[in-house]
């Protein structure tokens, strides 16, 4: 596979909006890829797990992108987010070294790491809008 992190398809759609929505669009579908490979069996979870490096790095590149222009808030949940698409690609290439149990728990690792990502960045998210001026209404 030559494709870099730049040419994986990320999901797009009316609900991203900036880059942080587009980072959390990312974690999810680097989840979503793992989930799907869980419920796969023999060789045809190979492909899925082989793919997971690459989809990790558009996460981490992607929440890169959206930091400087976060709160406080939101920039720390970012900072603790970063580390887990990094777990997850190397628990994913374990997973491609063993076999049998070692890589059942391999792979769990890598869904759980996943799972913690998408968590953080809707973190920062959260973070984002409770810092964004709320609209009064006039009676």
């Amino acid at each position: 596979m030559s494709k870099t992190a730049e040419t994986l398809p990320i999901a797009k759609g009316p609900r991203i909006k900036d880059a942080l929505d587009h980072a959390r669009a990312a974690a999810q579908e680097l989840h979503g890829a793992l989930s799907d490979a869980v419920a796969k069996r023999g060789g045809a979870i190979k492909g899925d797990l082989e793919s997971v490096p690459l989809k990790a790095k558009a996460v981490v590149d992607s929440i890169g992108k959206s930091m400087s222009a976060q709160n406080a808030a939101a920039k720390q949940s970012l900072g603790e987010a970063t580390n887990y698409p990094q777990a997850t690609a190397a628990h994913a290439t374990e997973a491609l070294k063993s076999s049998g149990r070692a890589a059942e728990t391999s792979i769990q690792k890598a869904l759980t790491d996943a799972r913690t990502s998408v968590q953080k960045i809707s973190e920062a998210v959260a973070a984002k809008r409770s810092a964004a001026p709320t609209l009064q209404l006039k009676k």
